[in-house]
């Protein structure tokens, strides 16, 4: 009975999903959790700095860095990697994600080029620019919201849901980047 409640429940957010419109559950997840890590000072900071930083890069640019990301996975010398799984905006993602339970499985923010700016744990790229969860969010302005398909996850068991979202600067209410939360698909229910 449980597993056909499941089904129907993911069933239902990809539906709603299709449809555009987010699931209540997810909605006030969104409005009233997720929102307030993405407006936190120093991811807003990591932000700003990393827009500012590159500024100047162009798509060459931004290849070879997602190459080199690439390319590091699993190394010992990770240049590329270090300095965004270790900075205190990705602390702060850890420490949110460890606070949710399970809840959130997954979480990263991108720049204004769809980079990684932070995450909880390492992403299998560097640059998000090219796929839905930054196309359909950043781009779209301060209010777009993404919601991905659920998915099973082989490396934590269970179903996700991933919640993209325009992250903006609250002084400004301009957009600065994206941010990519998965949710345990159950623990919606």
């Amino acid at each position: 009975m449980k597993k056909t409640l499941l089904t129907l429940t993911l069933l239902g957010f990809a539906q709603t999903a299709a449809a555009g419109a987010l699931d209540q559950p997810i909605q006030t997840y969104l409005d009233q959790t997720l929102r307030s890590w993405a407006t936190n000072p120093v991811v807003v900071d990591a932000i700003t700095m990393q827009n500012a930083a590159h500024a100047g890069l162009d798509a060459a640019q931004i290849e070879t860095l997602d190459q080199a990301w690439r390319a590091e996975i699993g190394a010992t010398d990770q240049p590329t990697i270090a300095p965004v799984l270790n900075n205190p905006a990705s602390d702060f993602l850890r420490a949110q994600l460890a606070a949710t339970q399970g809840r959130v499985t997954e979480a990263f923010v991108t720049d204004n080029l769809g980079l990684n700016v932070a995450m909880a744990g390492l992403t299998s790229d560097y640059w998000q620019g090219d796929e839905d969860k930054f196309t359909a969010t950043y781009p779209k302005g301060a209010d777009a919201v993404h919601l991905g398909e659920v998915e099973f996850d082989e490396s934590t068991q269970t179903y996700q849901l991933q919640v993209s979202f325009t992250v903006i600067n609250p002084a400004t209410g301009a957009p600065i980047g994206a941010m990519t939360v998965a949710l345990d698909a159950e623990s919606l229910q």
